[in-house]
């Protein structure tokens, strides 16, 4: 489920999976899936440049198609993007079911097809600011601090974690890359 994350540009921010059955992450109206999310973290470990700057690609929806998660996990709303996926992928009948499951990606063919009709791909920028200890992901700003939060979420698997607490390959790596980076702007990120 995504969870608040506190911006300097926006105030608060949605930011995480929203359905325990894919692998797809949102930023307020941006949508990628999380190996992607890793990739783009992993290519900045390597990086110790005051500035940092790449582009993510994403799907971007209108606001008016993203449609109503609390809506669609209760089966009572299924309009837009989110609702199409709860239609897909119910809300698990037992609580204790509730567990983002490390195989989500089997399911990316289907989920991409159908963001398809909902999103146009895009790319936004990503920046680290290191002597401002900022990040910016498109109009999006965070403190370092937040920002490592971003990644602490995907790595524990959301708030409901990790299906038995296992984790895809590639948040594995990530982590790896991170514990070996030189860049500043990781130096003391602890995913435990």
């Amino acid at each position: 489920m995504p969870l608040q994350f506190e911006s300097i540009s926006h105030g608060k921010i949605a930011f995480g999976f929203f359905n325990i059955e894919t692998d797809m992450l949102l930023l307020n109206q941006y949508f990628l899936f999380a190996n992607h999310f890793c990739q783009n973290i992993v290519q900045a470990t390597g990086e110790t440049n005051e500035i940092y700057e790449m582009t993510w690609e994403v799907y971007r929806i209108e606001e008016s198609n993203i449609g109503n998660l609390m809506g669609a996990i209760y089966g009572i709303d299924h309009r837009g993007f989110i609702g199409e996926v709860y239609k897909l992928f119910p809300f698990p009948n037992k609580r204790e079911e509730f567990k983002q499951k490390p195989e989500g990606f089997k399911n990316r063919s289907v989920v991409e097809k159908l963001i398809q009709t909902y999103a146009n791909r895009t790319t936004i920028p990503f920046v680290i600011d290191q002597k401002k200890e900022k990040v910016s992901v498109a109009e999006y700003v965070f403190e370092r601090s937040v920002f490592q939060e971003l990644i602490k979420y995907v790595w524990a698997g959301g708030f409901p974690r990790w299906k038995d607490e296992i984790r895809p390959d590639y948040v594995i790596a990530t982590k790896k890359k991170i514990e070996q980076s030189s860049n500043p702007f990781f130096k003391d990120l602890k995913l435990e």
